[in-house]
């Protein structure tokens, strides 16, 4: 049961940080957004076009890695406790959609980076 505990925390604590990429994502968008409209600037909107790639991968990554972590625990928790070997390696489970380029392009990840770029084309046209 610790062990399960272990991969549990594991898978937290990666949902935890794509929580928070999201939330610096969104964050830093719009302070660049305030710094582009206070100084009519539109530089500082350009900014967006790299920050914007750059979290959704960071985040797509932590996806990946937490899918991999489910697949180990739910292997683990089908085994009897003479078959469990402790292992915390769960980069076996990296193939189908646990790959880092399917965590990219989530359901979860697309909609919510696609939205702010397009927030970001549109906030680009108005400034």
């Amino acid at each position: 049961m610790k062990h399960l505990e272990f991969i549990q925390n594991v898978i937290t604590r990666m949902n935890s940080n794509s929580f928070l990429i999201k939330g610096w994502a969104i964050t830093l968008v719009s302070a660049l957004f305030a710094l582009a409209a206070n100084g009519s600037n539109i530089h500082y909107v350009l900014i967006s076009y790299i920050v914007i790639p750059v979290f959704w991968v960071l985040d797509g990554f932590y996806i990946s890695i937490e899918r991999q972590y489910r697949d180990l625990y739910n292997n683990v928790a089908q085994k009897t406790e003479e078959e469990i070997d402790f292992s915390m390696d769960a980069s076996i489970y990296n193939r189908g959609n646990r790959t880092w380029w399917n965590g990219i392009f989530s359901k979860t990840l697309w909609p919510f980076y696609g939205i702010t770029f397009g927030a970001t084309l549109l906030v680009m046209f108005v400034i």
